[in-house]
């Protein structure tokens, strides 16, 4: 069974496209309503497990304070008007595809951050603390940003909003600490690192799946009167991340060194997406809900993808780790 998780979890960009499309196929084959009833477990099944792994305690430590003023200054004050500005120029009669868009883009970093920090030889302690820093002020700001940009043409539910995030944010992060805590006085610090913690991100990956299936299941009928809609997502969610990662990457090259430009790099582009298509689908109504959570799903593919070839092309970008010439890494 792990063997098999741990397949999902490594291959999203193959496993979210076939959820996708099981979902389609459910949801134009019955009536997808009762679904509805499964988004608030998929949700905490989704967020929960995440949490688990989450370090709060690296926020409290130092030494990284430029890297990270500069990441959040790019997560907060360019890439949410940018993802504004995609969605009014190709989505402009698409107010709910518009706020998707930028409901990705509101919710900086995920577990995924450290991992292809790592990957890249970059900072990973500064890739942490970013994961930690951007969660808790990008689900503050969300319902702020959300209100601000897309208010004057989509009801936003400020406060439905708020609530939602309590509930899949920060009631499950109080959960996860506490649960990891538990775990480790009962097996032990190292047992926990060396068994325990890798399993909790396979069953993030399932809820992940879950709601995607969700989501297209409710669409269905739509998407299969009108097929190109998922395709017609492809092109503005390349050009957001492409604009990205060449804004974070020269910033990157300019003010810092290897280790810490690719946590920046990692940090400013990889979304929170799972956290985003929670809020879609649980502060919204059915139907609109659903209809946010399509280009926050088709992000999946492009996210897991760029990342992937960044990994591959980082030496080239920004030199070799210092560890490869014969000392320690940077």
């Amino acid at each position: 069974m792990w063997k098999l998780l741990q397949f999902i979890q490594k291959n999203l960009v193959w496993s979210v496209p076939a959820c996708m499309v099981a979902g389609i196929v459910v949801g134009a084959l019955i009536n997808p309503a009762p679904l509805k009833a499964l988004i608030i477990p998929l949700t905490f099944l989704m967020v929960y497990p995440m949490m688990v792994n989450l370090q709060l305690q690296e926020v409290l430590s130092g030494g990284d304070t430029k890297v990270q003023l500069v990441t959040q200054l790019i997560n907060f004050a360019v890439v949410p008007f940018f993802a504004f500005g995609m969605g009014q120029i190709f989505f402009a009669d698409q107010p709910l595809v518009a706020l998707g868009l930028l409901l990705a883009s509101l919710l900086p970093t995920s577990g995924m951050t450290i991992s292809w920090t790592g990957f890249a030889q970059g900072n990973v302690s500064a890739a942490v603390k970013m994961t930690v820093i951007g969660l808790i002020l990008g689900s503050v700001a969300t319902p702020f940003y959300a209100k601000g940009l897309m208010g004057a043409v989509v009801d936003i539910p400020l406060g439905d909003i708020f609530r939602q995030i309590l509930v899949i944010v920060f009631l499950p992060m109080v959960l996860g600490l506490a649960t990891r805590v538990a775990l480790i006085r009962t097996v032990g610090a190292d047992k926990y690192h060396k068994n325990l913690k890798q399993k909790f991100p396979a069953f993030s990956t399932l809820g992940v799946l879950g709601v995607v299936f969700v989501a297209m299941a409710l669409k269905a009928r739509d998407i299969v009167g009108n097929p190109g809609i998922l395709l017609s997502f492809l092109l503005p969610l390349a050009l957001l991340y492409a604009g990205n990662f060449l804004l974070s990457t020269l910033v990157g090259k300019l003010l810092f060194k290897r280790g810490d430009a690719i946590a920046l790099v990692y940090g400013t582009v990889m979304r929170n997406l799972s956290i985003a298509l929670a809020i879609a689908m649980t502060s919204f109504g059915r139907e609109q809900g659903s209809e946010i959570a399509l280009i926050i799903a088709m992000a999946y593919i492009i996210q897991v993808q760029a990342a992937a070839w960044y990994v591959r092309f980082s030496d080239r970008i920004f030199g070799a780790p210092v560890a490869t010439l014969g000392s320690r890494t940077t």
